[in-house]
């Protein structure tokens, strides 16, 4: 299949069904030949990634807009421009190519359409880009929901929290502790001829000059590394489990922070990985294998303790709490199309429900950590900051760290900060309650 068809069909999927790109990419990726699978995820990501930007740059090209069957076509369009503003795809042949497209879509009538469109934008670009300065929506390249979201919460700086969800963030790793240490991995890049830099607030993250193939990566069949933002590498060492503990992982999939945890920390009790999606469970059971570990993976809604656990006390817990993933976006640009402003409310209730179901399972001196991979206040500080008030022997414990920005509870990672994602954080420690 011609990678552009191929494209469009990616983006059909998560634009008019509502699919996310990690669920609909794997099967668009086996109909194309093997040397195209690189350019179909560099259009599909970049798309998603200035999808804002590039549908306002259709509006003003199209006399009407696409109806609901035809977001294929509408995906062609968006290819098209993307093409010829970001990539270094001759012109000629990034029209020609998406215009021959809409014949594997079974849909010659918008063969003439698309090549207008894009003729068009190559003459007026100039004119056309100006025209969109005025546009937030169109400048930012993200919905207009979240960037006030964004104002109000940073008015300072929401600007650079946009420009940088639009950046390609790096690929970072983590050095399995039970098999080497970051200094001995960086020795065998550097042999392997891979370019690399340790991570500054870790002792297991190592940053890659350029982003490479994980299968390529030495080592990483035999579990000696794993692909892990740095943010979310701080996970580990701020739970900080010590031996003979009893820890759950709270929403643990796909498992990283759960490994983490039991490559720092080999004398644990047991480990608990709970998740409620049992397909995803299959990823931490995966992922923990290829690394060398073993955890006590159950399937259970965190919401609801009572369906699975069996009474025995937490020394700590680790609630990697579901939210609006607003900080990983850079990584995940679909989530600018897939994510609602409705949705906050939602998940904002579901966070503050999981929390108070899992407090009670935590013994009195014990710490449960929240994180978020979340950039908004109502899911993070304002969060913790309700819970604190609600719940009489929960003490926050402020953390102390280089990273971040200090809130009134915990500390928030903006994305870009030192090539991290975003990601937010609070430790909790559970009082006794005397007399």
């Amino acid at each position: 299949m011609e990678v552009r068809v191929a494209a469009a069909g990616v983006l059909d999927e998560i634009i008019r069904q509502g699919r996310s790109l990690s669920t609909v990419m794997p099967h668009w990726q086996e109909k194309v030949v093997a040397r195209d699978r690189a350019l179909l995820q560099e259009l599909c990501y970049g798309v998603l990634r200035w999808y804002w930007r590039l549908d306002a740059i259709a509006n003003q090209l199209l006399r009407k807009p696409f109806k609901a069957k035809d977001t294929d076509v509408h995906a062609l369009v968006l290819l098209g421009l993307y093409q010829l503003e970001y990539l270094r795809v001759p012109d000629h042949a990034a029209v020609a190519e998406t215009v021959a497209a809409t014949r594997a879509l079974k849909k010659p009538w918008a063969r003439g359409l698309v090549n207008a469109v894009l003729r068009n934008f190559q003459r007026g670009r100039d004119k056309l880009l100006d025209q969109l300065q005025q546009e937030p929506v169109a400048v930012y390249a993200h919905p207009d929901w979240f960037i006030k979201r964004l104002q109000a919460a940073y008015s300072d700086h929401w600007q650079a929290v946009l420009e940088a969800n639009n950046q390609h963030p790096p690929m970072t790793l983590r050095v399995n502790a039970r098999q080497s240490g970051r200094d001995e991995y960086l020795a065998v890049l550097t042999e392997a001829g891979i370019s690399a830099r340790s991570f500054p607030y870790t002792d297991e993250g190592v940053v890659l000059d350029a982003a490479a193939d994980v299968t390529a990566l030495p080592g990483f069949a035999d579990g000696h590394v794993a692909v892990q933002d740095g943010a979310a590498q701080l996970a580990a060492g701020l739970l900080d489990a010590r031996p003979g503990e009893r820890i759950l992982d709270a929403c643990a999939a796909p498992g990283g922070k759960a490994a983490h945890v039991l490559e720092r920390q080999p004398e644990l009790a047991e480990l608990v990985a709970l998740d409620h999606d049992a397909e995803r469970l299959e990823r931490v059971e995966q992922n923990l294998e290829r690394l060398g570990l073993s955890a006590a993976v159950v399937c259970g809604d965190g919401a609801r303790p009572d369906d699975w656990w069996d009474g025995r006390p937490f020394d700590r817990i680790m609630l990697d709490a579901p939210c609006s993933a607003s900080g990983v976006i850079r990584r995940h640009p679909d989530i600018k199309l897939l994510r609602r402003d409705s949705d906050i409310a939602a998940l904002v209730e579901l966070q503050g429900r999981i929390l108070r179901a899992l407090w009670p399972l935590l013994r009195p001196g014990g710490m449960l950590l929240y994180v978020t991979c979340s950039v908004l206040p109502q899911e993070n500080v304002q969060q913790l900051q309700r819970f604190c008030c609600e719940q009489g022997d929960a003490e926050h414990v402020p953390i102390a760290a280089q990273w971040g920005t200090e809130q009134a509870y915990g500390r928030q990672i903006l994305p870009g900060h030192e090539g991290m994602d975003g990601f937010y954080y609070a430790c909790l420690r559970k009082r006794a309650i005397t007399g």
